[in-house]
């Protein structure tokens, strides 16, 4: 009679967790960002829809591929890379066509990128010095209304409410502006607040640390 294996079974290689679900998901959302790009090329009330819905469906799968990841144990070290990597690329080529189309102002643009690149490179320092800086409420309010307002501004026109029993129509290209500038705020006050955190989390060294 054979005696039971010691050995664990072996963790799955880059390459299958490369075609789990959660990841698939993930290239999705990749895949979908050229598309909105490409359709937004040819800027048309309808092409402006159909962009505003793809865009809207790609973002709503951020919360469906980690959901997804949990629920049937499948968080991996691709996923990790890609997840936040598709949520960037998605802000930075929807801000791309909106700068060629004249509906964001460079500056804005500015903002947001680099606010993504300053919290990316202190939550990497951070991390090399062992401190872990979890996701912060003012940076998930930013992605909110950074999201929406990408959406309204992708869609742009003047949207009737006649259907709905409203005389009237919905400025899209204003309501997404206020939408994006409130995400402007928030972005530089979570970028604060990170600072803050990590400050915090470093302790005593502070006192010791003439940089601070």
């Amino acid at each position: 009679m054979s005696e039971p294996s010691d050995h664990a079974p072996a963790p799955p290689t880059l390459s299958e967790q490369a075609r789990w679900l959660p990841n698939l998901v993930t290239y999705v959302r990749i895949l979908a960002i050229p598309v909105v790009m490409a359709i937004m090329q040819a800027d048309s009330p309808t092409n402006a829809f159909i962009a505003s819905l793809i865009f809207a469906a790609a973002a709503l799968t951020d919360a469906l591929d980690g959901y997804l990841a949990r629920r049937l144990n499948q968080v991996s070290i691709i996923g990790k890379f890609l997840d936040p990597l598709a949520d960037k690329l998605i802000v930075l080529g929807a801000l791309v066509m909106l700068i060629q189309l004249d509906r964001v102002s460079p500056w804005v643009a500015f903002v947001i990128v680099s606010r993504e690149i300053v919290v990316s490179t202190l939550r990497t320092i951070a991390m090399g010095e062992g401190i872990v800086i979890a996701a912060r409420p003012l940076g998930k309010w930013k992605t909110g209304f950074q999201m929406a307002g990408l959406w309204a501004l992708l869609v742009h026109y003047d949207v009737s409410l006649a259907p709905f029993g409203v005389a009237t129509s919905l400025p899209m290209h204003g309501l997404g502006t206020v939408l994006l500038l409130v995400s402007v705020l928030l972005s530089l006050l979570s970028a604060a607040d990170y600072f803050r955190a990590f400050i915090r989390a470093r302790g005593p060294q502070n006192a010791a640390d003439p940089a601070l």
